[in-house]
Parts: structure tokens; C-alpha cells; sequence
């Protein structure tokens, strides 16, 4: 994969942050209509909420539409990371 330093900001704002789905071949972005997750067993949800490893516990922290999201806005400002927040 290029890396993000070396692509125009058009590329980053459609491709930055996600890979094509392995099994279908889908480019765009899933968007993920659940609120909670499941844990393989109580180590997996346990390391997840010690934030020990990385991954999604619940929607309103963090989902896999949100993260490509935040990844495509660092990328875009040579940022390290980004944090999406919303109110409402």
C-alpha cells in the first residue's frame, strides 16, 4: 500500500483509513447500524475495556465507520490521529 504522505488530498478523502473488503471486493466504507459488539470471552471484553488492546466495545464510543472516518481526517492533516465527536 502507498503511504498517505506520497497521495493528493482527493485520494485521502475517499481512500485513506479503509482497505477493500477482502471477501467481496467492496470499496466503499460499510456503515455499521449496531450499537454493541461481541467478545470472543471475558479476557477478550476485559482487555477491550482496559483499553489493552484495540477494538469496539459499544457505538457511541467508537465503531468501524467512525474509525475509518477519524483515520481519513488524519491522514488528510498529517495528523497522527483524529477524535470524531458529536452532539445531539
Amino acid at each position: 500500500m502507498v503511504e498517505a504522505k506520497f497521495l493528493k488530498p482527493d485520494t485521502l478523502a475517499l481512500h485513506a483509513g479503509q482497505h477493500p473488503d477482502p471477501v467481496t471486493g467492496a470499496r466503499a466504507v460499510p456503515i455499521y447500524q449496531t450499537t454493541s459488539f461481541v467478545f470472543r470471552d471475558v479476557d477478550h471484553a476485559a482487555s477491550l475495556f482496559n483499553l489493552e488492546v484495540g477494538g469496539h466495545i459499544y457505538s457511541r464510543i467508537s465503531n468501524p465507520t467512525v474509525s475509518v472516518f477519524e483515520e481519513r481526517v488524519a491522514a488528510l492533516e498529517e495528523g497522527s490521529g483524529a477524535l470524531a465527536v458529536s452532539s445531539g
